[in-house]
């Protein structure tokens, strides 16, 4: 109109196209991740299961020692709270997330369809990863890229773990740290701490007791 010339706002939308040009701030770009498996979220923040293996979250958590960093990599049942793998090293790869979910599998032995909720790490969207999950005959899911609510549940338990463990003290060498990361994971949290979304009980204890009177969970 400012020339005088009158054009509908669809051909202004093609030839812009056509050029190349977009109007501020620009078409939104979703970033592509090449040459790594992906899937699609299939919890969408419904942590809420009312079965054991029907759902897994996993992650990876950090911590320094003197000697350097310590990585752990745990797998989480949402329907108990309760760890059910985890592996310790002091490399952050694919093979310490292989490693914990291996443990989970060779634990629970579940049946085919549970789900293997992650963020989209390069640990977790490695191959060898997406083919442990498939292998045992489960599903792989991923939130959304950089957004930590998606995996909360998981976010939830590093937390729990930084405040009653991590951060209490300064940790002098990496066996040190790994042997307290044990206790804390296999000791403390799946036998004696309390979780009031379990009623109160350990998850241990809820698992127990669920077998012949099911309890459901407080979401």
């Amino acid at each position: 109109m400012a020339m005088g010339i009158q054009v509908c706002q669809r051909t202004v939308s093609v030839l812009m196209t056509q050029a190349g040009i977009y109007g501020l701030p620009g078409p939104t770009r979703v970033k592509r991740l090449r040459g790594v498996v992906t899937a699609d979220d299939l919890v969408n923040r419904k942590f809420h299961r009312i079965r054991p293996n029907e759902l897994w979250v996993t992650d990876i958590t950090q911590h320094r020692t003197r000697e350097g960093w310590l990585y752990c990599a745990a797998v989480l049942d949402a329907y108990s709270r309760r760890i059910v793998g985890w592996s310790i090293d002091s490399r952050q790869d694919s093979t310490l997330v292989v490693n914990a979910l291996d443990m989970a599998i060779r634990n629970r032995r579940p049946e085919p369809g549970g789900i293997v909720h992650a963020d989209h790490g390069t640990q977790f969207t490695s191959w060898v990863f997406g083919e442990k999950i498939r292998s045992a005959g489960l599903l792989p899911s991923f939130g959304t890229v950089g957004d930590g609510l998606d995996n909360a549940m998981m976010e939830s338990f590093w937390s729990s773990m930084q405040i009653e463990l991590l951060n209490r003290k300064k940790w002098k060498t990496r066996v040190e740290l790994a042997n307290a990361i044990f206790d804390y994971i296999e000791i403390f949290h799946n036998r004696q701490r309390r979780h009031s979304a379990l009623g109160y009980r350990t998850p241990i204890e809820y698992e127990l007791r669920s077998e012949n009177e099911p309890i459901p969970a407080v979401s």
